[in-house]
């Protein structure tokens, strides 16, 4: 798989499998990021059905947004707080990552998530820019990964008691696989939901692109 995505300026558009795949900066807004999160959430559970599972009676963990620059994080980050009751926010694989609760749900077809997992660049896979995965909450995931092993990309180790199975499709969009929510995983590890706290983070240069790392 290439290290990197053909070049291009944060906020255009490419296209990769067939499917347009963008960074909005108005995903900062709330209403904005429910109504591109519900298109999300019906194009990947349609995908998941053509792979023969049924993704529509699964419980949402959370949306993943993310950004392409430090600075289009920043912003997002405060626009979401803006409408949110509390975050976590902690460095991980090099960089911060941010769970924003959101004061109003995100209603995704017949199901709620509250939960918005906003994450930064600087990294060396290529990661879809925006939308870029949805959590499921699937129970028994043991069972599931049985199941569905044909049609699975692989696992995450998050942590020892966190191992997310994922599906990868052509655009770098994912839909990841818990036995928890990542609420509950984090909560599990010792995160307090309580208000505003950030990571003592930075970057020398804060619009560096995605996958220039440190």
């Amino acid at each position: 798989m290439s290290s990197a995505l053909p070049t291009r300026e944060p906020g255009t558009a490419m296209r990769s499998g067939g499917v347009v795949v963008s960074w909005k900066r108005e995903l900062s807004d709330s209403g904005v990021l429910a109504a591109a999160a519900q298109e999300f959430y019906e194009r990947q559970v349609d995908r998941l059905a053509g792979l023969g599972i049924d993704a529509g009676g699964f419980s949402l963990s959370h949306v993943a947004v993310r950004a392409p620059t430090w600075r289009d994080y920043l912003e997002t980050r405060h626009g979401l707080e803006a409408a949110a009751t509390a975050n976590f926010e902690n460095v991980w694989n090099g960089r911060p990552i941010s769970k924003i609760v959101l004061a109003e749900p995100l209603m995704l077809g017949e199901r709620a998530v509250d939960l918005v997992e906003l994450i930064p660049p600087f990294h060396q896979r290529v990661y879809a820019m925006g939308l870029e995965h949805l959590g499921f909450v699937v129970g028994d995931l043991q069972s599931f990964v049985d199941q569905h092993m044909d049609v699975l990309t692989g696992m995450q180790f998050q942590s020892r008691t966190c191992t997310p199975a994922y599906v990868m499709f052509p655009d770098y969009t994912h839909v990841k696989f818990y036995a928890r929510s990542l609420r509950d995983e984090c909560e599990k590890e010792g995160a307090v939901f309580s208000g505003f706290r950030h990571a003592p983070w930075s970057t020398a240069d804060d619009l560096a692109g995605p996958y220039e790392v440190l």
